[in-house]
């Protein structure tokens, strides 16, 4: 299989490759501290179960990220990837000031980039985001590595803010 022609693992970054759990209180008050949640992303540690799958995904795919990180976060999430020795790819995120559900967002990228190559599997830990990617027809790990945050789901799926 050429290198054009592989399939591609799709990989979520937080609660799946990176702890959020140290930066969730900035977003448990009112109003959510969105700068500082965003802010702190560069000292997430990795979850080893979630990096150890995307590595072992790059022996057959070329992994792709899809974060609804917005876009303003790139220099600091591509220097996170690169500090974690993680595969390189694309990375896909939010555009500034788009707050739709993350389960939209996500579901047009995959989308999009089913268009030309098979997606082999999503790995994400909103559930919201999995339902919508399974009823899609995506294969889907649902990453359930990480302890769930309410203020982040609520987050992801109300004020679409990652």
């Amino acid at each position: 299989m050429t290198r054009q022609h592989r399939p591609v693992a799709v990989f979520d970054l937080d609660n799946t490759l990176a702890s959020t759990a140290h930066r969730q209180h900035f977003l448990e008050g009112r109003p959510r501290d969105w700068a500082g949640f965003f802010a702190a992303a560069p000292k997430d540690p990795p979850l080893p179960e979630g990096v150890a799958l995307c590595r072992e995904s790059a022996e057959e795919c070329d992994v792709v990220y899809l974060t609804g990180r917005p876009e303003r976060c790139r220099r600091d999430t591509l220097a996170w990837l690169e500090a974690q020795e993680l595969p390189e790819g694309p990375v896909h995120m939010r555009r500034d000031r788009d707050f739709r559900p993350a389960r939209q967002t996500k579901l047009e990228v995959l989308r999009r980039l089913s268009r030309d190559r098979e997606v082999r599997m999503l790995v994400d830990d909103d559930e919201l985001v999995c339902d919508a990617a399974e009823a899609a027809g995506f294969t889907v790990v649902r990453a359930r590595w990480a302890a769930p945050s309410e203020a982040l789901r609520e987050a992801q799926e109300t004020e679409g803010r990652t």
